[in-house]
């Protein structure tokens, strides 16, 4: 029988240099150069004031490297950075053998603010002189994260209001059913935990009177509509995604087409991509040129964001909602969409009923009578509609026909709540005096030099969001409020450009 030598794998004292354990080319070799040999971390030395008395403290520069390397790998939590700084020889030699404990870690991170977005701005400079930034297009995207609130302490005021009501009722109801059971034999520990309970729904009440207090106003949007709050994360808000309603945030980041550097990363507390868009362009004028492009998909459209962009003269292709059917390199795009996911959803897709269209309606064009497909006519309320530029005629139906019809199910969406069909026959475009500035971007991007130009932006923007996403992990902001968040997003953002300074020899 062979025989092999034994694997030991048992712990042991051995001489470690433990700089050599960080290879040249490798990230974490990035980042200790950088921190050494390149930043000015001179801008920390205002929060610490321990000359003459106090404990030392931490480098600065030690923890962000094990930080900036932690969350290139994914790890988040300053409980497991501490435990990579005590097991991986990796961290071992960034933070020095000091083995940093989680909280200061936690204290750290929280209390960057102007810092973070100083370093940012300094690895740009670096990017800008190893010629990685070519300011030819700037892509902008962003992507909408959950955040460490709690979404079902979201709502108005009136919401809020109503909550306490029904908290204080239902506290009251039980303190009387409590004095009611006095004279009863009842267990000490029921009676207990009913006190108890009373108490926790009147402490939860006044919390949210309080709350009210604090807050005399409602939040608004940028259009003046009420926003909902967030009791444990006000800053944060209520968004759709495609897997669902979120409570969270929205980090925003502009991507240079030549080597994929982001030039500028924000996070929001909205769910609009409208209201971010301005406020990224402006942020980036100083990295731009006059020759600078810049791009952003449907979301970030609006007039009022291109009626900006023309008056400020910045060069921009914004897609709008429109513009994929439009393209016919995009003809085919339905079969390219996720399907359900069959462990998810073992129910066969239920069939939308097929409802009426305009096209099963008959307009006579010598009388302009227009006739239902259960023969009833319609009468015209309106000649000379204007509808997304385009000129119509509208036909609404009366009712007397349409609530007592048998086909309602099949020509309303909603037959429950909408009492009559209306449909309208377009004409052609309107005559309007002036053009508008989404008719202007429509006929750039359609153009052929707009295709081409516009198509770069995929290449551009996906690819750096997969690296946070995927690649790093990136599924939650574990902070609150937005400048906290703000930072954590600034920080993954630093990680994915020290990675392209790392890629391209920075520091061998």
């Amino acid at each position: 029988m062979a025989r092999y030598k034994a694997i030991d794998t048992s712990p042991r004292f051995l001489a470690v240099d433990l700089e050599k354990q960080l290879l040249p080319g490798s990230f974490e070799h990035a980042v200790h150069h950088l921190l050494e040999h390149e930043f000015d971390l001179s801008l920390f030395d205002t929060r610490y004031r321990n000359d003459q008395s106090g404990a030392c403290a931490y480098p600065p520069g030690m923890l962000l490297k094990v930080i900036l390397c932690a969350y290139a790998q994914g790890v988040v939590s300053s409980r497991g950075i501490e435990r990579l700084c005590r097991e991986h020889v990796t961290f071992i030699a960034l933070s020095g053998d000091s083995a940093p404990h989680f909280t200061t870690l936690a204290a750290f991170v929280s209390s960057l603010d102007e810092e973070v977005a100083q370093l940012f701005a300094q690895v740009l400079y670096l990017c800008d002189r190893q010629g990685l930034i070519g300011r030819e297009m700037f892509a902008i995207d962003g992507v909408k994260l959950p955040s460490n609130a709690s979404k079902a302490r979201s709502g108005t005021r009136a919401d809020f209001a109503h909550q306490a009501d029904k908290l204080e009722a239902a506290a009251r109801k039980m303190l009387e059913r409590h004095r009611a059971n006095d004279s009863l034999p009842v267990e000490p520990d029921l009676a207990e935990k009913s006190r108890q309970k009373a108490e926790s729904l009147g402490r939860e009440a006044a919390e949210l009177r309080q709350w009210l207090a604090d807050h005399p106003k409602d939040r608004k949007g940028s259009k003046g509509a009420i926003r909902k709050s967030n009791r444990t994360d006000p800053d944060s808000a209520k968004m759709a995604t495609g897997k669902g309603v979120i409570q969270g945030f929205t980090g925003v980041a502009a991507v240079d087409a030549k080597n994929q550097v982001i030039i500028e990363a924000q996070a929001h507390g909205t769910g609009s991509e409208q209201e971010l868009l301005l406020p990224v362009v402006r942020a980036t004028q100083a990295q731009a040129t006059p020759d600078t492009l810049y791009t952003a998909d449907a979301g970030y459209h609006s007039e009022r964001n291109l009626k900006e962009l023309a008056k400020e003269n910045i060069n921009a292709l914004i897609a709008d909602n429109g513009m994929r059917q439009r393209d016919e390199r995009f003809k085919d795009q339905g079969k390219h969409k996720q399907k359900p996911d069959p462990l998810y959803d073992k129910a066969h897709p239920k069939k939308a009923a097929k409802r009426y269209r305009p096209q099963d309606f008959t307009l006579d064009p010598a009388t302009g009578i227009c006739s239902c497909p259960a023969g009833k006519q319609l009468y015209r309320n309106g000649t000379n509609c204007i509808h997304n530029g385009r000129l119509a005629t509208k036909y609404s139906g009366t009712l007397r026909d349409c609530l007592p019809c048998e086909q309602r199910a099949k020509c309303l969406r909603t037959p429950e709540k909408t009492q009559v069909r209306q449909v309208a026959f377009f004409r052609g475009k309107a005559n309007t005096t002036e053009e508008s500035h989404t008719d202007r971007m429509k006929r750039a991007i359609d153009s052929e030099e707009g295709k081409a130009r516009y198509g770069r932006r995929f290449a551009t923007v996906e690819p750096v969001f997969g690296n946070l996403r995927h690649n790093k992990r990136l599924d939650r902001f574990t902070l609150r409020g937005r400048k906290k968040v703000d930072t954590q997003w600034k920080l993954y953002c630093l990680v994915h450009n020290i990675e392209k300074l790392a890629h391209h020899g920075f520091g061998q």
